[in-house]
């Protein structure tokens, strides 16, 4: 060892001492910050420290959200991001160079992790944390600029942040994906400033596109302001806002989705309020080249090919709905489309083609003299006349194949011109007469028929006058069932109903409320679909959320099970139950409004080969305690003894922390309190779940509950569900499964392989062990839930589980052995997916 590197050592010892006594907002070259030690900005905003992620027993550099209980998803920046520190040694301080350094512990001879800058006279250097989030390094009293994280992002964008290119220095800002939650290392997304052609933002799966966003002029929420620089010496984009009081950031998830998020320092959870790479024309090229993506065909081909163009391959294109061949112009090699007559197509309100092959022709030029200059050079494709922030109307022309064209269903985008052949001009041409002259005969329809058209509306006026006398009784009925028969009126009209407050203290919305809330129950909100109806999420005009479960119509047991589900989730009130807020009654319609839970239904975890993997085994077992809460409530804790007779994996939502809410009332029934159980000729719920004397029988009870826990128990412990269980023995059910390996000594055999072995084998053993008691085959056999709860929090001695019921399928179908009446899967505000 040389002198030079005792010194250095000697000198890393003793700044290794001078450590932080106190928080503060900066650091000297005196001073060390190590594990314990937080630098605090100075209102408070952000702090940066060691901490680490998830499960991870790792330690990283990191600043993050101080208000915010440390978790993931509010570190918004890791220095030694593919470095990390096994220990607790690490300590941060700047070196004899004016460096910032990082070291794993006090022995290591070279830093983990460093600003990689040097200056003179070191000994004036000062690292500051500022309320922005950005941790700059200063050198002397006049404060000159070093390094600053801002230049070197992670995954996440801050207000005052910029992204892209600075020419003089060569520095581009991007952002970048971690690993997964318990590794910030960098991942497989990138998100980048394109600056070919027109600057716009790509979304990367390693060096391919996966998202385009949409080229500068970029429109932005109204919510923050945006800046965009293209100078000689940098090209970048930037946004700030004026609320302090709100947390914004732009980052690039681990999944693949680019999503901004905001969130008021005393709310419990970050609300999304946009996402790219979401929804299926979202993906770049979808629909390959010279074609447009329309995200509105959810059931339909969302591919169709410019005007003027066809498929490359037809066969792919019209029966296997595979457009990624793309399209091509018609009649390529009989007609030209270089001064042989050729005009322009109009494609409306599209996010425009990517501009890697455009040039901006005129900063200000008309549509009209746009379109000439396009027209003069044969290659020129297409042009778009944009109007520029700040700026006069630009022209932007392509050369060259139109990729990743979608049409916006929000308007939000702009009219593309695409250069046809004669044949094709004179058919759009054509085409635009035809209408013209069908308007007019249209026009020549109504006037004569506008006298017959008057009385058959008066007839109707009539008829829906007194159709809506009958229905407004019977909605006087349904709501005085709900909300107590002292509210009357001799001339009830359903917008009495939306003004009215109840013993039961549930609100009753307008009609037209929820019809904005959910864009007029637009296809796009439609988060979910069962037999009963339709759940959409909406926001009210106060910003909150809902999910709006919308009875169908046609539904002849839809109002019983709307009255039913109405009347008690506005009485029942518990940490695992979803919460309903208000209903609507009017018209036609029956509608419930819950609280809108972003994570979906628990069944959309556990089945899912990719979302299973964040549910480790700690996040399961709290969801399995959450879930025996709540049913525990409804069985002894609540005002009534309720059955929920449809408990199910996707009747289990869960929240943004992932806690556990029981929903979906409309099976349940109420036991009088000295009622052990009931006897019904109607069976209603979903078989695998269903007992097996509530199946054969009609016999429920809260042991019937109890047999639907034992089953989703397993299908958390094993990630398989119970209805389509498949192995070697196709007779054998999940429940037949775990009775085998459980008489094998093998039950560990059935836990979820996402899981691994970083699961507590005794904790699984003990709830493999109560979901067979759960599901024994008779009902007094099986444990209560107030029993199920002692069992989880406690190392009582278990009963030996018997044989359980549903061991084998029939050999015709995968129906169980059990015989009975069929089953109904009602539409429930759990089939939702987080959009």
């Amino acid at each position: 060892m040389d002198a030079k590197t005792i010194r250095l050592y000697f000198a890393l010892l003793v700044l290794h001492r001078l450590t932080l006594s106190t928080s503060t907002d900066t650091i000297t070259i005196n001073q060390t910050l190590r594990e314990g030690d937080l630098l605090v900005s100075k209102q408070n905003k952000f702090a940066l420290g060691f901490f680490s992620p998830g499960n991870s027993s790792y330690r990283y550099l990191g600043i993050w959200f101080y208000k915010i209980s440390l978790q993931t998803h509010t570190v918004v920046w890791v220095a030694n991001r593919d470095n990390p520190i096994n220990g607790s040694a690490g300590f941060l301080s700047i070196n004899q160079y004016g460096n910032l350094v990082l070291y794993g512990n006090r022995d290591e001879k070279f830093p983990i992790w460093s600003a990689n800058v040097s200056v003179d006279l070191a000994n004036t250097c000062v690292a500051q944390l500022f309320d922005s989030g950005n941790f700059v390094l200063f050198q002397g009293s006049r404060r000159i600029f070093v390094w600053q994280s801002f230049d070197h992002p992670t995954n996440t964008m801050l207000p005052g942040m910029r992204l892209g290119l600075d020419k003089r220095t060569g520095l581009n800002r991007f952002l970048t994906s971690w690993k997964s939650t318990d590794d910030p290392g960098i991942g497989d997304y990138s998100l980048k400033l394109n600056l070919v052609g027109s600057p716009q933002f790509f979304l990367y799966d390693g060096s391919k596109p996966f998202w385009r966003g949409t080229p500068w002029p970029w429109r932005t929420p109204d919510i923050y302001n945006y800046s965009y620089v293209n100078s000689e010496e940098e090209i970048t984009f930037s946004y700030s806002h004026d609320d302090s009081s709100v947390l914004f950031q732009l980052m690039v998830h681990e999944s693949g989705m680019l999503m901004w998020v905001s969130r008021r320092e005393s709310d419990a959870n970050w609300k999304e309020f946009w996402s790219g790479s979401k929804y299926r024309c979202d993906s770049y090229g979808r629909c390959g080249a010279n074609s447009i993506c329309d995200p509105r065909h959810l059931n339909e081909f969302e591919c169709s090919c410019l005007p003027g163009y066809e498929p490359k391959f037809p066969r792919n294109w019209f029966r296997m709905r595979d457009g990624s061949g793309g399209c091509v112009r018609k009649r390529l090699k009989s007609s030209s489309v270089c001064g042989q007559g050729e005009g322009f197509g109009k494609v409306p309100q599209v996010k425009v083609p990517d501009t890697s092959t455009a040039v901006w022709v005129n900063m200000s030029m008309s549509r009209v003299d746009c379109e000439q200059e396009c027209y003069k050079d044969c290659s020129c494709s297409a042009y778009a006349s944009i109007k520029i922030p700040g700026k006069d109307v630009a022209c932007l022309a392509w050369y060259g194949d139109l990729m990743d064209i979608v049409d916006l269903m929000d308007h939000s985008g702009y009219n593309v011109y695409v250069r046809v052949d004669a044949i094709e001009l004179a058919e759009i041409e054509r085409s635009n007469g035809f209408l013209e002259m069908k308007g007019m005969l249209a026009f020549l329809i109504v006037s004569v028929s506008s006298a017959w058209f008057v009385i058959i509306i008066f007839a109707y006026l009539w008829l829906r006058k007194r159709k809506k006398r009958v229905k407004n009784k019977s909605n006087r009925r349904l709501f005085d069932s709900i909300n107590g028969p002292h509210y009357h009126k001799d001339n009830f009209e359903a917008d009495d109903i939306q003004t009215s407050r109840s013993h039961t203290d549930l609100a009753f919305l307008n009609l037209s409320t929820i019809s904005a809330a959910t864009d007029n129950f637009s296809q796009a909100n439609k988060i979910g679909q069962g037999g009963f109806g339709s759940v959409y999420k909406g926001q009210l005009t106060n910003g909150k959320e809902v999910a709006v479960k919308r009875l169908s119509k046609n539904s002849g047991q839809g109002a019983e099970e709307f009255k039913n589900e109405a009347m008690l989730m506005a009485k029942l009130q518990h940490r695992n139950l979803v919460k309903l807020l208000g209903c609507c009654i009017q018209e036609e319609e029956r509608i419930l409004i819950y609280e809108y839970l972003s994570n979906g239904s628990l069944d959309l975890f556990l089945f899912d080969t990719t979302r299973s993997s964040f549910l480790n085994w700690s996040k399961r077992y709290k969801i399995i305690v959450g879930v025996v809460r709540g049913i525990l409530y409804l069985h002894q804790d609540s005002r009534w003894r309720i059955i929920h007779r449809d408990l199910k994996s996707s009747n289990i939502l869960l929240d943004a922390e992932l806690n556990p809410k029981i929903s979906d009332f409309g099976m349940a029934r109420i036991l009088e309190d000295d009622q052990i159980e009931h006897k019904t000729h109607r069976v209603v719920g979903t078989y695998g779940y269903m007992s097996p004397e509530y199946a054969v029988l009609g016999k429920f009870s809260v042991k019937s509950d109890v047999f639907s826990f034992g089953i989703i128990l397993l299908e958390i412990i094993s990630g398989k569900k119970s209805n389509g269980f498949h192995q070697e023995d196709p007779s054998l059910t999940l429940i037949g499964h775990v009775w085998e390996l459980w008489q094998e000594d093998r039950a560990l055999d059935i836990v979820d392989s996402t899981l691994k072995e970083s699961y507590n084998s005794h904790e699984v053993l003990k709830c493999i062990h109560i979901a067979l008691l759960c599901v024994q085959e008779d009902a007094m056999d099986r444990p209560t839930t107030s029993a199920i709860i002692v069992m989880l929090d406690s190392e009582i001695t278990l009963p030996c589980p018997k044989q359980p019921a549903f061991i084998f399928r029939n050999s015709r179908n995968s129906s169980p052995i059990w015989e009975g009446p069929s089953s109904v899967n009602e539409v429930s505000i759990t089939e939702t997916v987080a959009r």
